[in-house]
């Protein structure tokens, strides 16, 4: 079952129909779905709604409207409000990060939400009373308020993370062996001779130094062959270089040749 179809994203009269739009896009980039609204205002300009949500279009139609938040949360057995604001109960505030596993060991049989108010004034104390929990987002002091999209998309993204849903793409290439990287080495060595990058006398310097810069990160077996086909190309490059060289100083001690 996936923990976050149980998951209920409540707005308390929100003041911006982009704003609205902004949340179900947030919502959809972290797999939720449930949008609820408190109380819309009559002059909710749903065309920016629309234009803000992008491809959230489905989501936002999908909406359900309730004139409560009590009736928004009668079915949620855990109710997280969330407040910027200190002092009083609010010092038990969670974090998002924290809050998370609170949140989805409770939806695996349960709704619950994540309540959100208003952009001008937050959560009134009754409304806050209805909360089981009080979720603070970290913030600096220069600012504490967050624009309504942003405070949900941080909820909704610590919830997705820690329902385990996502998996990051995985290296499949295989890691260069001892043996490879040693053949790419050489070809360099050959290479910084060849363009002159460094002298004889340094070599061994350049080399430690280069060995030191492939040592921050794995390589992979194609690394090391791309990283041996350009030292291959600029010897190739050097030579040709070479051989134009001697070919004009030939030239000119014989200008005869040219004829």
């Amino acid at each position: 079952m996936n923990l976050l179809e149980n998951i209920r994203i409540v707005l308390v009269e929100p003041l911006y129909g982009g704003n609205i739009g902004s949340v179900c896009r947030a919502m959809n980039n972290n797999n939720i779905t449930d949008l609820a609204i408190v109380n819309p205002r009559p002059t909710t300009d749903w065309g920016e709604a629309r234009k803000l949500s992008c491809n959230a279009k489905a989501q936002l139609e999908a909406r359900q409207e309730f004139q409560t938040l009590k009736e928004a949360v009668a079915g949620c057995t855990v109710v997280a409000g969330t407040s910027a604001r200190t002092g009083f109960y609010r010092d038990t505030a969670y974090s998002p990060k924290e809050f998370a596993p609170i949140g989805l060991e409770s939806a695996k049989d349960h709704k619950i939400a994540l309540v959100f108010g208003r952009e001008d004034k937050g959560l009134f104390n009754e409304e806050l009373a209805l909360c089981t929990h009080i979720i603070q987002i970290p913030s600096s002091e220069l600012y504490t308020s967050l624009n309504l999209s942003h405070a949900v998309y941080l909820c909704c993204y610590e919830m997705f993370c820690a329902a385990g849903i996502f998996q990051p793409a995985e290296e499949t290439a295989p890691e260069s062996s001892s043996e490879l990287r040693e053949r790419m080495f050489s070809v360099w060595r050959e290479m910084m001779i060849k363009t002159e990058f460094t002298h004889q006398q340094k070599l061994e310097h350049m080399m430690m130094g280069l060995r030191r810069i492939f040592s921050r990160g794995k390589l992979t077996v194609p690394d090391v062959k791309i990283l041996m086909g350009l030292a291959k190309q600029s010897i190739w490059v050097a030579e040709q270089w070479e051989k134009e060289k001697k070919c004009n100083a030939q030239l000119q001690n014989n200008p005869e040749s040219a004829e």
